[in-house]
């Protein structure tokens, strides 16, 4: 067994264990989930790591862990157990911090996955072979992986303007975007080579990258991510957030004083649990 895929399946068994600790802890899950306003208001930077490990449920672990664990025989090929990790968590940071750069203003904002770190992977692989193929589970189409690249990439802009929440399109390709600059950084003969694949694929980030920095008003992502309300600085954004959910708290407490426990829906109950674990 080749050095790549011992690492892809110590890493598989860390996601699944971390995960699952997630899953039956919520105190656990909160605690190193990724958000925002615990990142840059209380400097909880180990957050933009342990999130990767962590999952928001089954299906979301099982297409990821699966990704790297057939991704692990093309990675063999062409990098060595070492540079496959500087790949996998130089994308995992990096797509957190694209993340919390686009959520900057939104201190709730919060995700879980390793999905930047597995889509690195998987374009830092591109960028050293982009004439393999990769298929689009679960339909029978088998695409250059310099198209499925470009798709991608466009995919996830799109997701990032429309504002669609519960996939995370921002994480996705800033994982990208880091993975296949390591792969260029690690192997830089690949531009001469794969000069027209790299380009086809980094030139939409970067336009898009440059856009939403030098002119947000141009993207719809200005009306969802940088809308402010008067000149808020961060600290009081979070301290308006905890506000408001406070006042969600207290009147979930009226409704059990006047009406029991019974009466709240999953959704009160969930909150009220996150709430009591977070009381110090």
């Amino acid at each position: 067994m080749s050095q790549v895929a011992i690492i892809s399946l110590v890493l598989i068994v860390a996601n699944v264990l971390v995960s699952y600790l997630g899953f039956n802890n919520t105190g656990f899950y909160y605690a190193y989930r990724f958000q925002v306003g615990k990142v840059l208001h209380e400097k909880d930077y180990k957050r933009l790591v342990t999130s990767g490990f962590l999952h928001s449920g089954w299906l979301h672990l099982i297409l990821n862990m699966v990704t790297l664990f057939f991704f692990g025989y093309d990675m063999a090929a062409v990098l060595s157990g070492w540079q496959m990790l500087v790949i996998y968590f130089g994308s995992l940071l990096g797509g957190n911090l694209f993340s919390l750069y686009l959520h900057r203003n939104q201190p709730g904002y919060s995700s879980v996955g390793a999905s930047s770190a597995v889509i690195g992977l998987v374009f830092a692989c591109i960028a050293l072979l982009p004439g393999m193929k990769i298929g689009l589970f679960p339909l029978p189409i088998r695409l250059p992986a310099w198209l499925y690249g470009v798709a991608f990439v466009l995919f996830s802009i799109y997701g990032i303007r429309s504002g669609k929440r519960g996939v995370g399109h921002d994480a996705h390709l800033g994982g990208a975007l880091v993975g296949m600059l390591i792969a260029i950084a690690l192997y830089p003969g690949v531009l001469a080579v794969n000069y027209m694949a790299i380009l086809c694929i980094l030139l939409p980030i970067v336009f898009f990258i440059y856009a939403m920095v030098a002119n947000p008003s141009l993207l719809l992502v200005n009306k969802l991510f940088f809308k402010s309300n008067g000149n808020y600085t961060i600290d009081q954004r979070y301290n308006v957030e905890r506000k408001e959910k406070q006042q969600e708290i207290d009147q979930i407490l009226d409704k059990i004083h006047k009406r029991g426990m019974g009466a709240l829906s999953r959704k009160e109950k969930q909150m009220l649990e996150e709430y009591s674990k977070n009381v110090k």
